[in-house]
């Protein structure tokens, strides 16, 4: 089998895909090869050939001219060898031959002037230099997800690489592990992945946290956002999976303000293609509601070189138990491609209309869980809800322009407006009381991105090159253009977009004995007592020049090596109304190793560098000084089952000079650097098929964490695991049926009051859930359970102002439907 290298075959083919096996290639040959089971998803042809003959166990031979920008929409079901690889050529100008016993073509169906070989007969030994020639490609041996297990990720390397040939610790969370698993949103998807932790925001976007620290702003499609997407992320039908990149990813310009030194997660949207997608989803349960989504692809010319996609979504959520919800939500996403002989291109929209209710929270009355009590809201307004509306606009070009150079350009551009209000509780003046106020904010922002990746391979002896040099720039625009004077009315939400705002008053309540008091007692200190937050308004500019390298030497070690250029400046004003503007450069060096102790496993090592500009004031005034981190990182990745699963081992550590800013609650809301510190980790993660039909995802972390300051940490529980199975029967009677399930397990961690700093334990919790599922020839309905044993489930990190309660037991129907 070819493993990760490049290999120029001068004078005959490019593209080898490899798992040889001489009686099941006679059998291909002549057509007698049994029906079996496959599982290629859509992705780039190249990739989907190489899964094709490894699951086939069929040597393929083709040229990179003819696939290079072509996508399949996969091939699944029980089908032979040939049946499994024409689903995959559909759509394309590209048509299979047999040439012996052993290979496999695929090649342009022949025209006039195109003149390709004929087959040779299949007793004669097949000899690739009586071939007419065909181009050169590059060949990293990469394969298809074989069920929960992933092969390959493009954003790391900002091109298809397999994962095993990354120096770098990557998650990726196909399709079939999010229908497995029933997933209504990204939260759901990242419950089950080492290091990761979802943590519930309250008058805000809830957040995701990576070895620790947060996620950032995260990306989509490899491009980083200028703004988070939490709450306006698409439906889950509108991704292709989910990648979860660990480590600081700063050197792929990922530089957002968030202190996402622990790594970033990535989503890939769906893209159009030529193979014939015809999917209506739904999914019905309690506090969730009902959803329903639409996901249709396929050729839009005759001549099959206009493809398109097009995904619609809708949600209608129940209310929870503490009486939040009319959570609504609509998604929009079409999108056109077009596919000549070199060059390919993309361009879609999309549109999110979330209207997301608060948590389910409670407070404390004390030091201790035991004091907590429900968190009734005043009884003048019920109503906590916020409105996230985005707009996205995106495009792609990858042009083939000579036999070894590629041009890859992409580019988005996102509007976003958010609204909405929250009653919650803030410390007070009386031995430390909570206060209730009520929170109302308006904010509204604009980014861009646009990469080009120009890409060249070449080869000295045993030493293969794949350099890439990449220019990007990315510009955000936060809040308001104007002075920052703001209109405070009773009702903000779905106003204009100027004035970027977040305005608090205090609420005449008594939260022990959930009565208000008087209105006009309440009329009398809304006035004085109001504040307002202005964001202003700000012009981020993020630019740099990337170079990578990824170097092959002989059949065991590969090198990434990467090293970026980092521009970035903050364009704002003073309170002055005069101009403000900061600049930071700053060289971001990679570089990681990878042996192959054997064709099954692979040992890494890995150093990077976090960067991250501050544009927070401090007391003085001035920006506060920037972030900097260094990660170290081991492990191995262990190919078990015959390929069809990977056991993932990390060991981590990671230095920050300064982690979280401190901010005032009070104008004029200065910030200060928080402490530095140093997380420390293993991390362990299994995903794939260990017997047929029986999938498994598995994952345990083990994480230290030590503030510089000497304080203890707080929402870091130390002992976190989670294992997932899913089995579907195979014959007899219960063919048609699958069962599964799971369990997820963290140890306590610490809060911390905000009054006195005081500390408090958060216990350690599980949860249980299970589902059956039933198969059709073009259906699919799964009924499942979360929360099997309705535990109390509280969120990793908290304090006293707001405890969020996780659901109880939660039933939950879902199904697709082919048509």
């Amino acid at each position: 089998m070819l493993r990760g290298r490049r290999r120029a075959l001068t004078g005959a083919f490019a593209l080898v895909v490899a798992m040889r096996c001489a009686s099941a290639a006679d059998a291909a040959a002549d057509g007698n090869l049994p029906p079996k089971a496959f599982s290629i998803d859509p992705q780039p042809l190249a990739t989907a050939l190489l899964a094709w003959g490894q699951q086939a166990n069929v040597q393929v031979l083709t040229a990179s001219g003819s696939i290079a920008n072509w996508r399949t929409g996969g091939a699944k079901g029980v089908l032979t060898p040939n049946q499994a690889l024409d689903e995959l050529l559909e759509g394309t100008d590209l048509e299979r031959e047999s040439y012996d016993t052993r290979t496999v073509v695929v090649r342009q169906r022949q025209k006039a002037g195109n003149a390709t070989p004929a087959p040779v007969d299949a007793d004669v030994t097949f000899d690739p230099t009586s071939v007419v020639p065909l181009a050169t490609v590059d060949v990293r041996g990469l394969v298809s997800d074989t069920g929960f297990r992933a092969d390959s990720t493009r954003t790391v390397t900002r091109n298809e690489t397999r994962l095993s040939d990354v120096p770098q610790s990557v998650t990726v969370v196909n399709k079939q592990a999010i229908e497995s698993q029933q997933a209504v949103d990204i939260g759901d998807v990242a419950r089950y992945v080492a290091g990761v932790q979802y943590v519930d925001g309250y008058g805000g976007s809830p957040l995701f946290l990576i070895r620790g620290f947060d996620a950032g702003h995260g990306m989509t499609d490899g491009m980083p956002n200028g703004i988070a997407r939490t709450e306006d992320l698409p439906p889950l039908i509108g991704i292709e999976r989910v990648e979860v990149l660990r480590g600081p990813e700063a050197i792929l310009g990922d530089a957002s303000q968030n202190n996402n030194f622990g790594g970033s997660i990535n989503v890939v949207m769906k893209r159009p293609q030529a193979s014939t997608v015809r999917t209506l989803t739904y999914s019905l349960g309690e506090y969730d509601g009902a959803r329903v989504g639409l996901d249709l692809a396929g050729t839009a010319s005759k001549d099959g070189a206009f493809t398109y996609r097009l995904v619609a979504a809708g949600q209608r959520g129940e209310k929870t138990p503490q009486g939040y919800g009319g959570g609504r939500g609509a998604y929009l996403a079409p999108s056109l491609a077009w596919q000549g002989d070199r060059t390919r291109v993309m361009a879609g929209l999309e549109f999110v209309d979330n209207r997301v209710p608060g948590p389910d929270h409670s407070v404390l009355l004390g030091p201790t869980l035991s004091t907590a009590t429900l968190s009734d809201v005043s009884s003048d307004d019920p109503t906590d809800v916020s409105t996230f509306r985005t707009s996205r606009a995106v495009f792609e070009v990858d042009h083939d322009v000579a036999d070894d150079w590629t041009f890859h350009s992409q580019g988005q551009y996102v509007r976003q407006h958010s609204d909405g209000r929250s009653q919650s509780y803030l410390i007070g003046g009386f031995a430390g009381s909570l206060d209730a106020v009520d929170r109302r904010f308006r904010y509204s922002g604009t980014y861009w991105t646009w990469q080009n990746d120009l890409t060249t391979r070449f080869e000295h002896g045993d030493v293969a090159h794949t350099l890439l040099l990449g220019v990007d720039l990315a510009r955000t625009h936060a809040g308001d253009d104007g002075n920052g004077n703001v209109e405070v009315t009773d009702d903000m939400a779905g106003t204009s977009d100027r004035g970027s705002v977040i305005v608090t008053r205090p609420i005449a309540y008594d939260l022990r004995t959930t009565s208000d008091f008087s209105k006009k007692y309440n009329a009398m200190v809304t006035p004085v007592s109001t504040t307002v937050q202005n964001l202003g308004g700000s012009w981020q500019t993020n630019a740099g020049i990337y170079l990578q390298d990824q170097i092959a030497i002989g059949e065991d070690w590969n090198v990434l090596a990467a090293l970026r250029r980092t521009s970035y400046r903050l364009e704002t004003r003073w309170e002055d109304g005069s101009p403000r503007r900061v600049h930071q450069s700053r060289w971001i060096p990679k570089l990681g190793v990878v042996y192959k102790l054997s064709p099954d496993v692979a040992l890494y090592a890995d150093t990077s560098t976090g960067f991250q500009p501050d544009p927070l004031l401090g007391k003085d005034g001035q920006p506060l000084p920037v972030a900097t981190s260094r990660q170290v990182e081991v492990g191995g990745k262990f190919d078990l089952f015959d390929q069809r699963a990977r056991l993932t081992a990390a060991v981590y550590r990671i230095r920050v000079d300064h982690s979280v800013d401190l901010v005032s609650p009070e104008p004029p809301f200065f910030a200060t650097p928080g402490p530095g510190q140093t997380n420390r980790g293993l991390e362990v993660e299994f995903a794939g098929e260990v017997a047929p039909g029986f999938d498994v995802l598995a994952s345990l972390t083990e994480a230290r964490i030590h503030n510089n300051d000497d304080t203890r940490p707080t929402g870091a529980p130390k002992h976190q695991a989670a294992v997932w199975g899913s089995y579907r029967f195979g014959s007899g009677e219960v063919k048609p049926w699958g069962v599964a399930a799971g369990v997820l397990a963290r140890s306590r961690s610490l809060g911390r009051t905000s009054a006195d700093g005081r500390y408090f334990g958060i216990p350690g919790q599980a949860s249980v859930e299970a589902n059956v599922s039933r198969y059709g020839e073009r259906w699919r309905v799964t009924l499942g359970v979360k929360n099997l044993f309705d535990r109390t489930l509280y969120a990793v990190n908290f304090d006293e102002t707001f405890v969020p309660v996780r659901q109880g037991r939660v039933v939950l129907l879902t199904g697709c439907y082919d048509f």
